[in-house]
């Protein structure tokens, strides 16, 4: 009897809170007290927004999230923490979770609160999901698909090909990515179309 299929929940598909963002864009700012909203879209339709406070002045540094899930109010806090950068210029912040107490520089919103992605059960990467066959033609025909990817990074407006004078690691590997792609004939392509 064949096993029923189950969907589960996609961390690509849930809305994130990343640290790295609220401190690129100043909230996380020491010694300080912001506010601010976020909101997120798909395909140019509003998916959902939240209003935020940050507080850097206390002892134990906060966000203070404050929005409306299925017509509920939800208001509550997750602490955060610092580290030390490894490269010894300024420090590193993280969230730490309030259901499991790790810390993470994202949060995954699945079932209304916004955790660490191991709070939430059966939940996966759209990548987990593929089958073994699908896997397999994605190593040797992925970097075919992806060409369009690499391109538009390549020629995105702050892309860095060089740095002082020598190729980026990055540039080097997106030249291997499209060369690779090159190398596969567009006919085994359509091949695969057809099956």
């Amino acid at each position: 009897m064949p096993k029923f299929a189950t969907f589960p929940k996609l961390f690509d598909d849930a809305l994130r809170l990343e640290a790295s963002y609220l401190n690129k864009h100043g909230y996380l700012n020491p010694n300080k007290i912001q506010r601010g909203t976020i909101t997120w879209s798909k395909n140019g339709n509003k998916t959902g927004s939240i209003s935020f406070e940050t507080n850097t002045k206390n002892e134990c540094p906060y966000i203070e999230l404050d929005y409306k899930c299925n017509g509920e109010p939800r208001n509550y806090r997750i602490y955060l923490d610092t580290v030390q950068s490894n490269l010894g210029k300024g420090e590193i912040w993280y969230f730490i979770c309030p259901n499991t107490n790790k810390r993470c520089r994202i949060l995954y919103s699945i079932d209304g609160y916004f955790l660490h992605r191991e709070a939430f059960n059966g939940c996966m990467y759209e990548k987990q999901t593929y089958s073994k066959k699908w896997r397999e033609m994605e190593m040797i025909y992925g970097a075919y698909f992806d060409n369009d990817k690499h391109y538009s990074e390549l020629y995105s407006k702050n892309f860095r090909k060089f740095y002082k004078g020598k190729p980026t690691k990055r540039y080097l590997k997106l030249l291997k990515e499209i060369e690779k792609s090159d190398r596969i004939d567009y006919r085994e392509i359509e091949r695969l179309m057809i099956l």
